[in-house]
């Protein structure tokens, strides 16, 4: 009975003790983390955690790469398993986790997530010569530094020579991120932003635009941010929150295993330009063009699945 409150919450209070309860779950994990790693890695490692300087030390990593998952678990996966209970006394129903897809669905989103590579790749390469103004020149400069060391820690991350180092970073890297990005960023917040807006398209924009901008990475943010809407429209075209689950991982894993080949030295680096060059601006082009009539037929097949404002009303 005492959580009856919550199931008649408003959207804008709902927003407010959403954050609450990311925040307190992010500080839980954080201190039992600490905790965790004390006996494991050393009272020294703790006290003098691992740094950007520190990428070449092997020991770093393994402690960056746990801090890591426990960050994913606590931040994005916990909340809205929590928030999902107490909104709606049903977490699965609540994150849409109870409906499924057909097989061809699945083989659309497979294929999708392979042809769209050179058109990211063109979208990453026009966000990255991005400028501001002279004026903000300083403000430019912090983005950039911020966007090299993110790059310098995930290229730490993925640079891994074994099978049983690739299979954990697809592990931390794409399904971890896939599960709990989702959840909160498709199944809390942009459920949220539609009731608040009575819009499935501004729930789906502004659920994408806080989903890039919480990366931090401003040179890539509008590739990102396309990313984000595209697993929104997933989710509401297909009622299924598996969907863009899959999507979200099927995009991080490319990445990873891409790298995995790179490291080692099996395929060129050259394929993450791919579509961004001037002599593969043709790949962007034909990549766009099958991004649309993929996510058509994805529209199209899933049709009468669709969620509704009406549907989201009743179940937030």
């Amino acid at each position: 009975m005492a959580f009856l409150a919550f199931r008649d919450m408003k959207p804008f209070p709902q927003l407010l003790f959403s954050a609450f309860v990311i925040v307190v779950s992010f500080l839980a994990f954080l201190v039992i983390s600490f905790l965790v790693a004390l006996p494991v890695f050393g009272l020294d490692s703790m006290l003098n955690l691992p740094s950007l300087a520190d990428l070449n030390d092997p020991e770093s990593i393994v402690i960056l790469k746990f801090f890591q998952t426990v960050q994913a678990i606590g931040l994005f996966i916990l909340p809205p398993l929590i928030l999902g209970y107490l909104f709606l006394g049903n977490t699965f129903k609540y994150l849409y986790l109870n409906k499924s897809f057909g097989g061809t669905t699945f083989l659309l989103v497979l294929v999708l997530m392979f042809a769209m590579s050179p058109f990211v790749n063109f979208l990453g390469v026009w966000n990255s010569n991005m400028s501001l103004p002279e004026w903000m020149s300083g403000i430019e400069d912090w983005m950039r530094k911020t966007e090299e060391d993110a790059a310098q820690l995930t290229e730490a991350f993925l640079n891994v020579k074994t099978l049983p180092g690739l299979a954990f970073n697809i592990f931390m890297v794409a399904f971890l991120p896939a599960v709990g990005e989702e959840l909160l960023f498709r199944g809390v917040i942009q459920k949220i932003f539609t009731r608040i807006t009575k819009s499935t398209h501004w729930g789906i924009w502004i659920s994408a635009i806080l989903f890039s901008a919480m990366h931090v990475q401003f040179f890539g943010f509008v590739p990102r941010l396309l990313l984000g809407a595209m697993f929104g429209y997933l989710l509401v075209w297909s009622g299924s929150m598996w969907l863009p689950v899959l999507g979200h991982f099927l995009n991080n894993a490319i990445a990873v295993i891409a790298m995995f080949f790179i490291s080692n030295e099996t395929i060129s680096r050259d394929v993450e330009e791919f579509g961004s060059t001037s002599g593969s601006y043709y790949a962007a082009i034909i990549s766009l063009g099958m991004i649309v009539m993929l996510l058509y037929l994805v529209k199209k097949e899933n049709r009468g699945q669709q969620l509704t404002i009406e549907a989201i009303e009743k179940e937030g």
